[in-house]
């Protein structure tokens, strides 16, 4: 950091000289002043660029109510479910945290299932956000392993049979895959060595992977700048004597504000899911959750949580043996592929605009095609399969993969309109 930006605590107050004596030996204020009150954020935020600090919010809730359960918690196959049975009726507020946590899971992937789509609307995904969109897809598989580790600890039916589906999907992996699911398992079967292996992931390893990748996510950020609805660099057009964005203002306080306002409504939401509709008709919280596993009774179908079920559905809709490779391996290839090719992004895209303020109309109507399709598969993977749902699921599969394998051509011959030399405020 140059010398320059290194100032001493200016101002009067009680803390001042304290500050100054912790600023010379601890980036405390400079990083405020960098990160958030001298840190310039385009002027035309909208209501889209909440998702983005909620899902930090969501976080912080996930890691206190998580700290809390697993005081009372016993990471024991005998053990388990009623420790969460203790927790719920025991222990003094014991079910409000694990609402509030089971209600956060939901929440959190609400959260970033919008901000990616907020990012492919104005593209923030593009250059010079490259490393930005990678980061937030690293976070977004980090949580996906945080959510399928922490679904078997409340050791319910839906909890046990739904880990053996997904560890068995592994054993459909060529040569490896057999000893994989074992090694994952920890066991031949869903066992107390897989109940504690998932407990330590779930508590311990994915945690520390997001914190560092959601820091790595906001540093990268800050470093580039921020993208807005207009998709212009406010970097680009800067006062030349102070050297401040003209179509930017201080985070804080302007956005700092915005977001409390987020974080209120938001909480508001929240709080009316936790105490009046946690389980949210079976979505949140299965009713087959609230039985005891019972590795000799298997539910009469099997379904993961709503937020993975898109690309369950992609799984099932692959139904021809091809190559002398079985349907569910193409199937656990295409999952793995429809979630990895997001990666792929900033390359693919080959639009002269960023936001779809100023894309032509192919791909308008190729990303709300694909978000129909997104929506349909994830509610296909809640249902039980039929032939008019599996030939539904195909269909949509295949548009799923043409949005991004035909994106290279569509988005470099769609008109677009012009940019505008500065950010509007529509």
């Amino acid at each position: 950091m140059a010398a320059a930006e290194k100032q001493p605590v200016t101002g009067a107050g009680p803390f001042n000289g304290i500050l100054t004596w912790v600023d010379a030996r601890f980036p405390l204020v400079s990083t405020w002043r960098e990160h958030l009150a001298e840190y310039y954020a385009p002027k035309n935020f909208n209501f889209w660029y909440y998702f983005g600090s909620l899902a930090l919010l969501v976080l912080g809730i996930q890691i206190a109510t998580g700290i809390v359960l697993t005081m009372n918690y016993k990471p024991d196959a005998n053990l388990a479910f009623g420790a969460v049975e203790y927790i719920m009726r025991e222990v003094p507020w014991g079910w409000l945290m694990r609402y509030m946590h089971s209600t956060g899971a939901s929440a959190f992937f609400i959260c970033i299932y919008l901000h990616m789509f907020r990012g492919m609307l104005y593209g923030s995904h593009r250059k010079p956000r490259e490393l930005v969109w990678i980061f937030g897809m690293l976070i977004f598989l980090a949580l996906m392993g945080e959510a399928f580790f922490g679904y078997l600890l409340p050791w319910g039916q839906m909890s046990y049979w739904g880990a053996q589906v997904i560890v068995n999907l592994f054993a459909a992996i060529p040569f490896i895959g057999p000893d994989l699911a074992i090694w994952i398992r920890g066991d031949y079967v869903i066992s107390d060595a897989t109940l504690n292996r998932f407990f330590a992931f779930h508590v311990i390893l994915l945690p520390l992977v997001l914190l560092a990748l959601v820091g790595a996510h906001v540093l990268a950020l800050h470093e580039v700048g921020s993208n807005n609805p207009d998709g212009i660099e406010i970097k680009n057009r800067k006062d030349p004597k102070t050297g401040i964005p003209l179509d930017g203002i201080p985070f804080h306080p302007y956005y700092t504000v915005k977001d409390i306002f987020g974080v209120a409504v938001f909480l508001f939401l929240f709080a009316i899911v936790v105490f009046f509709a946690p389980e949210m008709g079976g979505y949140f919280l299965e009713h087959n959750n609230f039985v005891a596993a019972d590795p000799l009774k298997t539910p009469q179908h099997i379904a993961p949580v709503w937020y993975f079920t898109p690309y369950y559905s992609i799984l099932r809709a692959n139904t021809i043996n091809f190559l002398w490779v079985d349907a569910k391996v193409w199937g656990v290839i295409a999952m793995g592929i429809s979630v990895m090719i997001f990666f792929l992004l900033p390359w693919l895209d080959r639009s002269p605009a960023k936001s779809i303020r100023y894309r032509g109309p192919i791909f308008k109507f190729a990303l709300a095609l694909f978000v129909v399709c997104f929506l349909i598969l994830g509610y296909l993977g809640t249902q039980t399969v039929t032939e008019g749902r599996t030939l539904l699921a195909q269909v949509c599969t295949v548009i799923y993969f043409l949005f991004f394998l035909l994106m290279p051509w569509y988005t470099k011959i769609d008109k677009c309109s012009p940019e505008p030399e500065r950010v509007t405020m529509r």
